[in-house]
């Protein structure tokens, strides 16, 4: 399988280490500042793999409907309307959209949403620590755990507290923490009465997220359009 890497920044870079490691992946070239502008200069690639920054969504999507090109988008900060962009090519073109495609954040995703069904009632707070050089706060992640527990989006999200806060009400903490090389750590808490249950998890190296992303790039290449998820490339949903 060749693959094109959109971004040529960390990620990119770990992607490529990757690939060199297996014998059935080859990264034909990268997009980004000193690489190629656009995947229309990587003519033999089978699949496009977009870590880089949401200037480059209209771009890629433009080019991949063109060729019918499938693809794996990682980029996190996107708009309501990229997301709408996203959905819309998804019904020419397969593509696995997620915000995080570690396996192990994507069970977090699943029990997290199973914690939330089951402790009516408890509230919740949620904390996500990453590197000193992310720019956009809270992670793509962090707002995936958070429509896990509140998908109709019925509570007040409050991000930090400060001051006279008085009682806590119907709402859910979002918490940023920023410092060091940490690759990714998230957390869920559900506090009851006199009891309490954290779902967490800590990422050490950004290689998981990119074995993650090649696993969806076999499980896209061989898709039916639509956008699908990494739960969807985990727990089953025949291409």
């Amino acid at each position: 399988m060749n693959i094109a890497v959109i971004g040529n920044g960390k990620m990119g870079r770990m992607i490529d280490a990757v690939c060199a490691q297996a014998d059935d992946l080859h990264v034909v070239g990268f997009v980004g500042p000193g690489a190629c502008e656009t995947p229309d200069e990587l003519p033999g690639a089978d699949v496009a793999i977009d870590f880089s920054y949401p200037g480059n969504l209209e771009m890629l999507l433009d080019c991949a409907l063109r060729r019918k090109m499938p693809l794996v988008i990682g980029t996190t900060g996107l708009t309501g309307a990229q997301g709408d962009a996203i959905r819309a090519a998804g019904k020419s073109i397969p593509i696995v959209w997620a915000n995080n495609f570690s396996v192990g954040v994507t069970v977090l995703c699943r029990l997290t949403r199973l914690a939330a069904s089951s402790l009516a009632g408890f509230d919740v707070e949620i904390v996500e620590t990453h590197h000193n050089q992310k720019e956009d706060a809270p992670s793509g992640t962090a707002k995936a755990l958070l429509a896990c527990v509140d998908p109709e989006e019925k509570k007040t999200v409050v991000h930090g507290r400060e001051g006279r806060v008085g009682k806590r009400g119907e709402e859910i903490g979002m918490h940023a923490l920023r410092g060091g090389t940490v690759a990714g750590e998230h957390s869920v808490r559900f506090f009851g009465n006199m009891e309490e249950i954290e779902l967490r998890h800590r990422a050490d190296s950004r290689e998981i997220f990119a074995q993650g992303a090649l696993r969806a790039a076999r499980f896209v290449i061989g898709a039916k359009p639509g956008v699908y998820d990494m739960e969807d490339v985990l727990f089953g949903i025949a291409p």
